[in-house]
């Protein structure tokens, strides 16, 4: 698991737009990223333009989520860029699930 150091977020309209447009809101994606168990992988099929990232995890509500991100150097600050973020469809979590439960023994 990769500790994930939150600096803040880059948001604009295009990536709240898309974010919101699979029913997460800013502020919970904000919250997907301080809690404890996010686990992180990097996301080399999609990472022609700029190194992008997925994590998975749980939201506030307890439901299993995908965040991809890039990481943005702002005014030499690393900000979290959300690309896309949804809840995981009902097979995805599931194996998300059964995953979980075998890293936790």
């Amino acid at each position: 698991m990769i500790k994930i150091q939150v600096n803040g977020f880059d948001w604009n309209e295009g990536n709240r737009e898309k974010c919101q447009k699979h029913g997460l809101s800013q502020k919970e994606i904000e919250h997907f990223f301080q809690q404890k168990e996010v686990f992180v992988s990097p996301d080399p099929k999609h990472s022609d333009e700029e190194e992008r990232y997925l994590a998975v995890g749980r939201s506030k509500k307890h439901k299993p989520m995908f965040v991809v991100y890039t990481l943005r150097d702002v005014n030499g600050e690393s900000l979290i860029r959300p690309i896309s973020a949804r809840y995981m469809h009902e097979k995805e979590a599931k194996r998300y699930e059964e995953e979980s439960a075998k890293i936790e023994k």
